[in-house]
């Protein structure tokens, strides 16, 4: 593998934790598919680590609560390449985006503020208009 992957600043995904499955892969290799387990499946138990700030922790198993399997474990599957290497490296750089994604500050609150007046004018002025527009369109009873 090549290091540990960083979840944001200095945290990052302990390799302890990872549980790493192999299986033959559909998709690009021709007769090089039928041999080798090129599939990789990695599963995370994110509702047991410790290697997450327990704020985080809430966070992401808050967030990906409908895409959890057994009680807590994060899966992701990659077979877009050849290698089993590249699956792996792509597995586990997508594991630690989805982890920084979902564990991210949520963002601050809107807050309201006042319409300004000209923005009212306009859109008051635009349906007068639209008004005598469609007025103008009516049947006159002297053209017949």
């Amino acid at each position: 593998m090549s290091g540990p992957y960083r979840i944001r600043g200095a945290v990052s995904l302990p390799e302890s934790e990872l549980r790493w499955r192999f299986s033959r892969s559909s998709g690009p290799g021709g007769q090089h598919v039928n041999t080798t387990d090129s599939q990789v499946e990695l599963r995370f138990d994110l509702a047991a680590t410790e290697a997450l700030p327990p704020v985080w922790k809430e966070r992401a198993l808050a967030r990906l609560a409908g895409r959890l399997a057994d009680g807590g474990v994060v899966v992701v599957r990659a077979s877009e390449h050849r290698s089993q290497w590249r699956n792996r490296e792509a597995a586990a750089l997508r594991l630690a985006g989805l982890l920084a994604e979902a564990s991210a500050p949520p963002p601050p609150e809107r807050r309201a503020r006042r319409v300004p007046r000209g923005v009212v004018e306009r859109r008051l002025r635009d349906k007068k208009n639209r008004a005598d527009v469609k007025r103008g369109r009516g049947r006159n009873p002297g053209w017949d």
